[in-house]
């Protein structure tokens, strides 16, 4: 036999016996084998991955602690929410503390005076925060006008002041002897405030944190 034949022979036989291995890799070793592998090692992979973040959680837990006990603290040095625990008890606050800032910008209602405060029905929605509201209509002189509203939305616990309408009229403050008349303006909004809720969200415990994190120890 020519050396030329019997090389070709030799890389024939070669290419089929690679061409059968490669048979049998995609027939038998990669569906059994390969891939079975290839999942298990990205289902570590995502647990490794896992693990980081709750060990990241973990150790950002004392400054989260800390950062919400600071918050927490300014809070209660200056409430947002009104401190009554019922609309109605609310309301009523809403209507005092109405009284006594108009009471302070001018005293006796020489120069501004409330001439209607209507509660207004709390919606019966869906929202997180109860909002509690008074219709209020005020005569007022312009500089007392401005020195109630401040103070109404300065103050604590936060109220909002919505709706707000303002017309000149001919109406003239003379409520006291020795007072120069004060051109009034007829006023009128809604001054409003937001019960706290109440329910909140519990707190994550770090025991419970440790037990997630045991556990993709574990599937790991």
């Amino acid at each position: 036999m020519p050396p030329a034949i019997a090389d070709r022979d030799r890389w024939l036989a070669l290419g089929l016996l690679l061409a059968a291995l490669a048979l049998v890799y995609l027939l038998l070793v990669h569906p059994w084998w390969t891939a079975p592998m290839l999942q298990v090692n990205a289902q570590l992979q995502d647990s490794r991955e896992r693990e980081l973040i709750v060990r990241t959680e973990l150790q950002q837990a004392p400054d989260i602690q800390r950062r919400l006990a600071e918050t927490t603290a300014q809070l209660a040095r200056r409430p947002s929410f009104l401190p009554e625990s019922s609309a109605e008890l609310a309301t009523a606050s809403l209507v005092k503390r109405l009284e006594t800032v108009v009471g302070d910008a001018s005293p006796g209602n020489r120069s501004c005076a409330i001439n209607n405060r209507s509660p207004l029905p709390s919606a019966n929605g869906e929202e997180r925060f109860t909002q509690v509201v008074v219709q209020v209509r005020l005569q007022c002189g312009t500089p007392e006008l401005a020195a109630v509203l401040h103070a109404l939305e300065s103050g604590t616990p936060r109220l909002f002041v919505d709706n707000l309408n303002v017309l000149g009229t001919d109406y003239s403050f003379q409520f006291g002897a020795g007072n120069a008349p004060n051109s009034g303006l007829d006023v009128s909004f809604d001054l409003s405030g937001y019960l706290r809720p109440s329910s909140a969200p519990a707190p994550v415990a770090a025991g419970s944190a440790r037990s997630v994190e045991t556990g993709l120890v574990d599937a790991n």
